[in-house]
């Protein structure tokens, strides 16, 4: 259905002029007059919820010129192709970092916005890893493949060990059990994910029905107070142990890794992560009793102080209420494991084709719309968070913040983040894209990413849904790179943010702002 609607509005949009067209692009055609587009579909508002009357300018010439740009003159293919092989993974506070904060400095004005800066803030300490080697060396001899995790130190050479399963749920439990007799050791801490063969039969019903059942009742399971202290002390008590360091699973099918960590929560021994495949063999081993041991060497670098990080920022004026700012928003942050593509190059890049396509189209929004390219998203969304703290006397003339942060998938819609009153606002809002759709407007709120740092400010904060694309496999892994970048889907989505932030850009009024609770997401 989306390849039939993309191909209608590309053929309408190849009647624009002055730009090359690819060699197997239709022959220009000239645009009949824009149609009427059914709304967005969607699951109907509350009925208790009362909706926001407030309408969409009705601006076909304009939309259709968005559409136009977008799908005909696209660059977000060779932008995110710079990005991700050029300069690659983009950790925040590294060098590779900076250079892309300067690199879209760079293509925001070559794209023609009025005004484009970097915005500096105070980031923790930076971490940069170095090279490491895994080993098993019992109860067989291989070669593993691992990695440490972020802001965790390294070994000061190869470091042999045995590992060791610590399943204790609170501090008397630990004392009783493995004080005094881990020191050394290679430690595990949580049981494997529960992750199904893909190359085995498929699961019946039965079978997936116990295995969400007990992912269920993993997430809803409530800690007590005990518990949770517990947590929040055990890597104190595993370091006054003299742990080797900790070992973690990527959760993932092929072997596939995970990565995270931040300045927050510097680990005080070595923690590298192994294929699930690695760590439930560990597992298994250990239940049979027989001995394993593994030796690690891995070298960091942890800098002293902090360091200054910065987020990119660029914007459109507004044509008469210059003071009032749409922001549209992805982080320019990665992990390090692959090179950052669809964890958020496509987000970032498809912010800055959405910036080309509105100036390249010629349309004149009413309010300002700016454009941010936020780091530390990884680490905490300490970027997005300094950015807003650093505005917070401007929140009350922001319209809404919409980020892009799901993957290298077409836009789907839009989860409401508890505004369920702006159901008939984004489903007019989608309407005249409506061929690039279908699109549904949900009740439900986003969590983790950083349209959560302006709710607390009242900002009406989104992140748009999109296709999944396979995010499960690239997020946070060693295969996030160009190669899974689905570059059509980029296309529709940067030409979905430009239509709809120029719109919300040209309402004929603020949005009201957030109730004083609904400042934190959800699922």
């Amino acid at each position: 259905m989306y390849r039939l609607s993309l191909i209608t509005v590309t053929a309408l949009a190849l009647g624009c002029s002055g730009a090359s067209r690819p060699a197997s692009s239709p022959a220009p055609v000239t645009p009949p007059a824009p149609a009427r587009i059914p709304a967005a579909t969607g699951p109907a508002a509350p009925a208790a919820v009362t909706q926001l009357a407030i309408a969409v300018a009705n601006d076909p010439s304009a939309i259709q010129a968005i559409a136009r740009e977008g799908l005909q003159h696209s660059h977000i293919a060779t932008d995110l192709q710079y990005l991700a092989d050029v300069i690659g993974p983009r950790l925040t506070g590294s060098g590779a970092m900076r250079r892309a904060n300067d690199w879209t400095a760079q293509k925001f004005r070559e794209y023609g916005m009025d005004s484009v800066w970097l915005e500096p803030w105070q980031f923790g300490q930076a971490w940069e890893r170095g090279p490491m080697t895994l080993a098993m060396l019992a109860p067989q001899r291989r070669q593993l493949i691992g990695f440490s995790w972020a802001w965790a130190p390294g070994t000061n050479g190869p470091v042999a060990g045995r590992v060791v399963y610590v399943d204790a749920t609170n501090e008397a439990d630990f004392q009783s059990r493995f004080a005094g007799k881990i020191a050394g050791a290679w430690v595990m801490t949580s049981s494997p994910a529960t992750i199904w063969n893909p190359d085995g039969i498929p699961p019946s019903a039965r079978d997936s029905a116990v295995r969400d059942s007990v992912n269920r009742a993993s997430s809803q399971r409530r800690q007590t107070a005990e518990q949770r202290a517990f947590q929040d002390k055990r890597n104190q008590l595993l370091a006054a142990e003299g742990i080797a360091g900790l070992v973690g699973e990527g959760s993932k099918e092929f072997a596939l890794l995970t990565m995270s960590g931040s300045p927050n929560r510097i680990y005080p021994f070595p923690s590298i992560v192994v294929a699930h495949e690695v760590f439930t063999q560990f597992h298994r081993l250990l239940a049979m009793g027989e001995a394993v041991r593994i030796e690690a060497n891995i070298q960091n670098t942890l800098t002293k102080d902090s360091v200054i990080a910065y987020n990119t920022l660029a914007e459109i004026r507004g044509s008469e209420h210059p003071e009032e700012v749409v922001l549209l928003g992805a982080h320019l942050d990665s992990w390090d494991l692959g090179t950052g593509t669809t964890d958020n190059g496509t987000g970032s890049m498809a912010v800055l084709e959405a910036a080309r396509i509105l100036k390249a189209s010629g349309v004149k929004p009413k309010r300002t719309i700016r454009f941010a390219l936020f780091s530390g998203e990884e680490e905490g969304l300490i970027g997005s968070k300094m950015y807003a703290r650093a505005h917070d006397g401007e929140m009350a003339r922001f319209q809404a913040v919409a980020v892009l942060d799901n993957g290298t998938g077409r836009i789907t819609g839009m989860a409401l983040q508890g505004r369920d009153e702006l159901n008939d606002l984004w489903k007019a809002l989608f309407s005249p894209v409506g061929d690039l759709g279908p699109f549904t407007v949900r009740s439900g709120n986003k969590g983790g990413t950083d349209h959560l740092s302006f709710l607390p400010a009242g900002v009406p904060g989104f992140n748009y849904d999109q296709e999944s694309r396979g995010y499960g496999h690239t997020h946070h892994s060693e295969v996030d790179t160009f190669d899974h970048a689905v570059i059509p889907d980029l296309q529709q989505a940067a030409t979905v943010m430009a239509a709809t932030a120029y719109e919300l850009a040209n309402l004929p009024q603020l949005l009201p702002r957030n109730p004083p609770a609904r400042t934190v997401g959800g699922q």
